[in-house]
């Protein structure tokens, strides 16, 4: 009939990724059409945003936390390539979060904030650092600064009240859930600032707190006997019961703080005994199925279709930290590369959908596009994929 004529005129030509993972103009390529289908998300750069929304990916679904994330994802993504195609908006974007007091707080982000969100801002900018990023205007706060005054207000955040010391995952005492909970990615976020934070400066205070806060976590549960990353626990019970899911992006964030410290230690035993131990335990986010082997997936959440919007980010962070982690504890690069090229090759196979035949999907496992979509899956399959590229930055700045 001439309707199903009208439809197969209209049906695009679906083209889908094509990476050769041994070519690195072929990754740069791939990584590009990820990014860009990324920002078509992004649209808080138009001349009439408030001041206060620049930089925040539309909510809902996207909380202000994954915003920080994406603008860490793109300095990693200029680093890496040399296109400087989002260099502007991501400066813009971070300028925008510094906050009244230059310390990463929004008074209009106050549902959204937590320990753990604001962690992913100051991630950003120790990137930019890392990487010497284009700088703000000489008239705006700097990086560096603004990174330390978050970190010490999440300092100043850390609660001997219950289980002898932690940081809560929310910082309001009024917020709906999350403040009597103290979890293992606020703490382990505010551990692996504190490597980087020390590796950067040299300041001996930062080495402290990286060392009290691995050592609390271990105290506590929060990293298991081998070395498991457990989600939380409820300083109500003095934090005498764990939450024993395990998430991604966890087990990425302690990893990556464990080989800086390794890094800054120049490669003390206890240091490579953790990094060695957290490597081999993130092994529960790959392999799914037989056939899947080395492809990651969020073990959590992905099997029973459950992951929500903030979970199908988090292969992202693990895939970002891997890469970051064979830099600073190159004795790690071999496994870590293995499982890098097996993902990136599989997120290649997913992000096969919609008009363009660029979509990301969710299961990489699934040998194509699962008909998922969203931010977070293309900052998933970005990360993977130019995590391949992370050597060619060289070392991050100290």
């Amino acid at each position: 009939s001439s309707v199903a004529l009208a439809v197969v005129a209209l049906s695009p030509l679906v083209a889908s990724v094509n990476v050769n993972l041994d070519d690195e103009a072929s990754i740069m390529s791939t990584v590009a059409t990820y990014a860009y289908e990324m920002m078509t998300y992004y649209k808080n750069n138009a001349t009439d945003t408030p001041k206060d929304e620049v930089g925040s990916f539309p909510k809902p679904p996207y909380y202000w936390w994954e915003s920080g994330a994406v603008w860490g994802g793109l300095i990693d993504y200029w680093a890496y390539t040399n296109d400087s195609s989002y260099v502007n908006t991501t400066r813009d974007a971070l300028v925008a979060n510094f906050g009244p007091n230059q310390d990463l707080i929004m008074p209009n982000k106050r549902d959204q904030e937590g320990n753990d969100d604001q962690a992913f801002w100051i991630f950003a900018l120790m990137s930019a650092l890392e990487y010497q990023f284009p700088l703000p205007s000489d008239s705006d706060p700097q990086y560096l600064d603004v990174a330390k005054k978050a970190f010490d207000g999440m300092a100043a955040r850390w609660d001997t009240k219950t289980c002898n010391g932690g940081l809560k995952w929310q910082i309001y005492p009024d917020s709906v859930v999350g403040y009597d909970y103290k979890n293992s990615v606020s703490n382990g976020a505010f551990f692996a600032l504190a490597a980087r934070l020390a590796r950067y400066t040299g300041n001996q205070t930062y080495t402290d707190w990286a060392v009290k806060t691995w050592d609390w976590s271990q105290r506590i549960g929060l990293i298991g006997p081998k070395y498991e990353i457990f989600d939380g626990t409820d300083d109500k019970s003095n934090c005498s019961e764990v939450n024993h899911m395990q998430w991604s992006y966890g087990v990425g964030i302690y990893l990556h703080g464990a080989a800086t410290m390794y890094n800054f230690t120049n490669g003390s035993a206890i240091w490579q005994q953790r990094t060695s131990g957290l490597l081999e335990r993130s092994a529960v986010f790959f392999s799914p199925f037989k056939n899947a082997t080395n492809v990651m997936w969020e073990a959590a959440c992905e099997g029973a279709y459950s992951c929500n919007t903030d979970q199908q980010s988090f292969k992202a962070y693990l895939g970002r930290f891997l890469a970051k982690t064979a830099i600073m504890a190159q004795f790690t690069a071999p496994a870590v590369q293995i499982l890098l090229r097996t993902s990136a090759a599989a997120a290649a196979k997913s992000c096969s959908g919609g008009s363009h035949g660029t979509t990301c999907g969710t299961r990489w496992y699934v040998g194509g596009y699962d008909g998922t979509y969203g931010l977070g899956q293309q900052l998933n399959a970005l990360e993977v994929t130019q995590a391949l590229l992370a050597g060619s930055a060289g070392a991050p700045d100290t």
